[in-house]
């Protein structure tokens, strides 16, 4: 029984092959009727009855209305540039990888069978075609959090050729352009002509209004409707955005793009020309309320979640402003400010800073961390490090104390240029050597504020002797001598920087 099924399975594919084979053999015979390999354009000369050769019917139909000014050619033809690679990000921004997977989207709907995609000036590059499963849900009767599948985008992966792409669709979704390059600025521009397939569009606000966004809901043959801003991109359900983004769409994204604009602004990617092309990802999933992976920040797919992140005057208001600006967070976290203890700290200085940006109201003083940490920390006995205290608040609040003092004092690009300093610094150590990044902030504060923070930062006990132990999505173990702290402070104090005008752990917001 087993060969038998391994045998039909074999001719069937064998049967798909030879038809792709056959398919792609009669459109490439039919390519000296068009002047490049994307079969968008006829050549000059070309008359009405030399169509009739056409052999391909998807082609000659296609042809015919080349040839009578009809053909509407939106979304099914289009040049896509190459944008810059995660690796190359990661490299230039001393950040990980989780810029969006689907940058060039296509508004094709491929349905599930064979479709037909034409390529041209593809120069050998590497090129694909993503067509992911957005609206995967566990199976019936598995818990979502316990989903075996995992939470993660299922996706199919279709390398692209030069010319005729006869390709087996293997579920019906949403199609993209996967094209990266380190040096997109050489990179060919290609051009993709989709032969088949529904067009469902998208949304760019930097050419459409809310009467598109309106017409593009409403004529959605995808569940997902694909929409980008200048740093955003969102793949949500169609029928959330009729519940909740209707006449709405421009504000949706102009409120998506301001906050992580507020976080390039504190990084110092805005002051140093430093803002990248690419597209941050938000986009549905059914497993969690919300996360961050490799693919973006995914949210539930339920209606109380969708309302509050498909809802313009939601997003950028308390928790969904907050989970919002933490996750992108995750994605804008420096590797030096992300030592063992620091991933779930360092990323919610972006929150903090967008949350004062909308006028939501310190998170810190909301929960009391300023008292709390204090006595957690400053007055322990015996004394600890900041690092040491399992509340991840309360080691958060000497970083967002730093930001309100030099605030105070007039400089408010504290971390603007903190950061950029460090992104012309390498690495001091992965791993239980990453606490030398930790020393390696601790000089570049006092440089960047002109201040000798030193007091400050013995409070907060950043200069703990000992062995201290993390666990930190991974286990970390830190040994600090009198040595290493005694480094740091002598070349502090051969500095000579003056000292704050009062205590800053005492400052709130």
């Amino acid at each position: 029984m087993k060969k038998l099924a391994l045998g039909i399975l074999f001719c069937v594919l064998s049967t798909f092959s030879f038809a792709e084979n056959q398919k792609t053999v009669s459109i490439e015979k039919d390519s000296i009727y068009f002047t490049d390999t994307s079969y968008s354009k006829l050549k000059k000369g070309v008359k009405k009855k030399d169509l009739k050769k056409i052999q391909n019917k998807n082609l000659r139909d296609m042809a015919y209305k080349l040839y009578h000014n009809t053909y509407d050619a939106e979304y099914r033809v289009a040049s896509y540039k190459a944008t810059p690679s995660s690796q190359a990000l990661a490299k230039e921004l001393k950040i990980g990888y989780g810029y969006s997977q689907y940058e060039n989207i296509t508004g094709v709907f491929l349905e599930a069978g064979e479709a037909v995609v034409l390529i041209s000036n593809l120069q050998d590059k590497e090129v694909q075609l993503f067509i992911p499963y957005w609206m995967r849900k566990p199976d019936v009767g598995i818990e979502p959090t316990k989903d075996p599948n995992g939470w993660g985008l299922h996706k199919q992966v279709i390398p692209l050729k030069e010319g005729v792409n006869v390709i087996n669709v293997e579920r019906s979704g949403n199609c993209y352009i996967h094209y990266f390059d380190d040096e997109p600025e050489t990179a060919p521009i290609i051009k993709a002509h989709f032969l088949t397939g529904k067009v469902n569009g998208y949304f760019d606000a930097s050419i459409h209004d809310n009467s598109d966004w309106n017409r593009l809901i409403d004529r959605a043959v995808s569940p997902i409707l694909d929409a980008k801003g200048k740093y955003i991109q969102v793949a949500y359900p169609v029928e959330w955005f009729k519940e909740y983004t209707y006449n709405q769409g421009v504000e949706l994204i102009a409120n998506y793009d301001k906050i992580i604009f507020s976080e390039y602004a504190l990084m110092g990617l805005d002051k140093y020309n430093k803002i990248p092309t690419n597209h941050i990802l938000a986009r549905v999933n059914f497993n969690y309320y919300m996360f961050r992976d490799g693919d973006g920040v995914a949210y539930l797919g339920d209606a109380r979640t969708m309302k509050m992140v498909a809802t313009p005057s939601i997003v950028i208001m308390g928790d969904p402003c907050w989970g919002f600006s933490h996750e992108v967070g995750h994605v804008l976290q420096m590797e030096q400010l992300t030592w063992g203890g620091m991933t779930e700290v360092s990323n919610n200085i972006y929150s903090m800073y967008t949350a004062e940006v909308f006028g939501n109201g310190s998170r810190l003083l909301a929960q009391d961390n300023y008292s709390r940490a204090r006595k957690s920390i400053i007055e322990s006995e015996p004394k600890i490090s900041y690092l040491q205290d399992p509340d991840v608040f309360n080691r958060l609040v000497p970083f967002w104390q730093l930001y309100l003092y030099f605030k105070e004092q007039g400089y408010e690009d504290f971390y603007p240029d903190l950061m950029e300093e460090l992104r012309n610094r390498p690495n001091a150590g992965s791993g239980n050597e990453s606490i030398n990044n930790m020393f390696e902030f601790i000089k570049i504060a006092c440089y960047i504020g002109n201040t000798d923070l030193t007091d400050f930062f013995d409070q907060w006990g950043f200069f703990y002797v000992g062995t201290i132990k993390v666990q930190d999505y991974a286990n970390y173990e830190f040994y600090i001598t009198e040595s290493d702290v005694s480094k740091v402070k002598q070349y502090i104090a051969n500095k000579k920087y003056p000292k704050p005008a009062y205590d800053i752990t005492t400052i709130t917001d």
